[in-house]
This record gives structure tokens, sequence and C-alpha cells, in this order.
């Protein structure tokens, strides 16, 4: 990826990315202590253009995020959200994006602690397609435990944190696997290497619950809606036991960067009929369409980075 001519937001002001750089001995790359988001922008032609997609509720948990670390963000949700519109703007995408807010422990000292730091902020926007395969995957359960509220919080997207996440990742690549299932140390099912994760029985879409150690994810909470609103089904939040996932009828998992990832098998089992199953599809369906604007309902969602649209200009 050619990122020569990109602009970031960095520490107060918009400088070229190549030009954002941080020294060796910043707390946060030797400790950790940072904490971030991704965010999806989506182009739609049709409509020149760009869409962020729940920009606000992203900020929300970035905040969260930063009192949890003991960082102080720079600026209020408001305010990132037009400086990431900004961002967007000056970058001049029209194609979908990625976009990085990062906001970590500054200072250069040695010394494990999250007080008397100074923090650094940036948020960086680069061309991005498909995380994993949206046309289904293979999925290995990982032997890497979840990480547990009380060692390092999974409701917070702490960047130490996701060693974790590229332990289980890197096992299930290396073995043949697309992505990683996680349990907790009880072994109930918790989520994948960077994905909230849902399955079917009997009709019904249930997702463990935010005590299951889970990330309590935007686009979870997304699926949850479109699956209610558009169809009909009955969502549930309770623990999962690991072979519930082999009589499954269908698996999926979900994130901003993996946006609805349908599971094929798991463990070398298939999933239901081995193949892409409706109500995945269904929702893969009706979620394109509402980062991409094509469904009014939704649009409160949706943060529109040029006015006018560019087709109008």
């Amino acid at each position: 990826m050619d990122t020569s001519a990109l602009v970031c937001y960095f520490n107060g002001e918009f400088v070229p990315l190549a030009e954002a750089r941080v020294g060796v001995m910043t707390h946060a790359l030797n400790y950790g202590t940072g904490c971030f988001e991704g965010i999806r922008a989506y182009w739609n032609p049709a409509h020149g253009q760009l869409y962020g997609f729940r920009v606000r509720e992203h900020y929300e948990r970035l905040q969260r995020s930063a009192r949890t670390l003991m960082i102080t963000l720079p600026h209020g949700v408001a305010e990132l959200c037009e400086l990431t519109a900004e961002l967007l703007r000056r970058n001049r995408f029209e194609t979908d994006v990625y976009i990085r807010p990062l906001a970590y422990h500054a200072s250069e000292v040695v010394g494990v602690r999250l007080h008397d730091l100074q923090s650094g902020f940036v948020i960086y926007a680069v061309p991005f397609g498909d995380y994993i395969p949206t046309t289904g995957i293979r999925a290995m359960t990982s032997s890497w435990r979840r990480i547990d509220d009380n060692a390092a919080p999974p409701r917070a997207k702490i960047t130490g944190a996701y060693v974790n996440s590229a332990f289980a990742k890197t096992e299930a690549a290396l073995n043949g696997f697309d992505e990683a299932i996680m349990l907790t140390h009880d072994g109930h099912v918790s989520e994948g290497s960077a994905e909230n994760i849902f399955v079917v029985i009997d009709g019904e879409l249930i997702t463990p619950p935010p005590s299951e150690n889970i990330l309590v994810g935007i686009t979870r909470n997304t699926v949850i809606t479109l699956a209610r609103d558009l169809l009909g089904l009955t969502v549930r939040e309770r623990p999962i036991d690991r072979s519930e996932l082999y009589g499954a009828d269908e698996v999926l998992l979900c994130g901003t960067g993996a946006q609805i990832v349908p599971v094929r098998e798991i463990d070398h089992r298939p999933v239901g009929t081995g193949e892409v199953g409706p109500i995945a599809a269904a929702l893969a369906r009706h979620y394109m369409d509402v980062v991409r604007g094509e469904n009014p309902r939704y649009r409160s969602w949706l943060m529109p980075v040029y006015e006018p649209a560019l087709s109008n200009r």
C-alpha cells in the first residue's frame, strides 16, 4: 500500500503521514499503554458520497478506553467526528477506507505505570477492502484463552491486550485456518481474534454477553438491531458452550474490520450444511445496504463526508 501521499492528524495538526513518528522510548511502544478504534467509511459512487459508519459511537468507546488507561483525549466526541471528516476530505478518498484513531502514553520514560505520563493522539486513514473473506471461512477453537476483565479489561481496546488476539490468530493461520475462536477460562465461547460471534440455533440468534470477556462491539450492536428490525429474529445474549458451535445451524463473526463473515467450518466440522446460511447471508446483505447509505431507516448511523456530494459539485 502506497501511503506516501496521505495526510494524518497528529498531536494537534494535519501532517503528512510519513512525518508522524514516535521515539523508540515512547511508553506505549514499550508497554502497550495505548487504546484505539477501528472505524470504516464506505464509498457510494452512485451517491458521490463517502459515509463514515457509526463514527460517534466509536469515539464514545474510545473515551471509555482512554479513561480506563488514564489517557487524556485532546478533543470531545463531536470535535473528533469533525476532525475525522476533515481528514477524509483532505485525503480526497473515493474508496472504502479504514480509520484508526490511536490515543497513547507518549512520555519517553522507563517504568511500568499509567499515572504521571503525557498523552499523544493520532488519526490516520487508509484505503481498505476485506479483512478476512466474507464468503465463508474455516475456524478453529484456539488453545489460547481470552483475557479476563481483571487482567486486561477487554471492554477497552487496549493496544497491548491485542497480543492475546495475535497469539490466537497466528495459531489458527499456521494450522491452516482462516480465523480463531477464543474461549474464556471457564470454557465458554468468547469471540474471534478480532470479531464478535453469533450462532443460529433453532431459528434464534445467540451471542455471548459482555460478562464473557468480549469487546462490546459496535458492529455486534448493529447486527442485533438489524436481526430484530429487518429479519424479525429473536436475539439472545447468553453463555455458549464450545460443543454448541458444532451443532449450530449457522455461525457468523462480525466486526468493523471483518464486517459480517459466515463460518462454514469449525475444528474440521461443517457448520450446518457447510455453506453460507440464509440468516448470515441476509444480515450481510442488509448490512452493506446500511453502510453505503441505501437504507434510509438507518441514515442516522452515517456521517456524510462530502457536503455537497461529489456528484453534485
